[in-house]
């Protein structure tokens, strides 16, 4: 005599086939993820107003983590950062990343007089500032394989100025749009440092 299987056990066996086959999903989902973090994009929170107004406190971004494998930072860009080693000499952890705007490439002298930013010799037009810097800064040189860098927030921000410079291998990656608030969402527009004697730079 034939004996018929038991619905029950069919019905429990297809639903464990779903869990499993469930489970497979999240964990490619999870593995892509991963590898999109490392290695492509990543979001970042912007903790401080050192770089208000183009960013606030509480905005998010997404960081751009390929394009400095295809070309070099370039002057305007704004980059997130590990903190360099003279940061962590006082206390800042790997992981609290920075963020900053690209003033000095390696060989361009920087300086701050008379609450201009000047960039071998010549002052910028900075129309993303929130106000000129109220402290001046003697002709340093940016070296080899390091940037410096600067806060929007001129007259609050822990920048090049005062710690020097940062090594290019800190970079973690490029700035490249704000998916919070909704209201302000959107990339950042190409920002050129354009000196005085040049056509106005575009706005943020």
């Amino acid at each position: 005599m034939a004996v018929e299987k038991s619905p029950d056990k069919d019905l429990s066996k297809g639903k464990w086939a779903g869990l499993v086959e469930n489970l497979r999903l999240i964990a490619i989902a999870l593995i892509i993820a991963a590898v999109v973090r490392i290695f492509i994009a990543e979001p970042r929170y912007i903790p401080s107003p050192s770089m208000v107004p183009t960013l606030s406190v509480g905005d998010r971004l997404l960081v751009d983590k390929i394009s400095y494998h295809i070309h070099t930072p370039e002057p305007g860009d704004i980059v997130v950062f590990e903190p360099p080693p003279q940061l962590q000499e006082y206390g800042y952890s790997a992981s609290q990343a920075f963020i900053k705007r690209v003033i000095g490439l390696p060989g361009q002298t920087v300086q701050v007089s008379q609450g201009r930013v000047l960039v071998d010799g010549e002052p910028l037009i900075e129309p993303y500032i929130l106000e000129s810097p109220q402290y001046e800064m003697p002709a340093v040189q940016t070296p080899p394989n390091s940037l410096f860098v600067m806060g929007d927030n001129r007259n609050d921000s822990n920048d090049s100025h005062v710690w020097g410079f940062l090594p290019t291998d800190n970079v973690i990656g490029k700035a490249a749009f704000r998916f919070w608030p909704w209201s302000r969402a959107g990339s950042f527009k190409p920002q050129t440092l354009d000196s005085a004697a040049a056509p106005q730079s575009l706005q943020e």
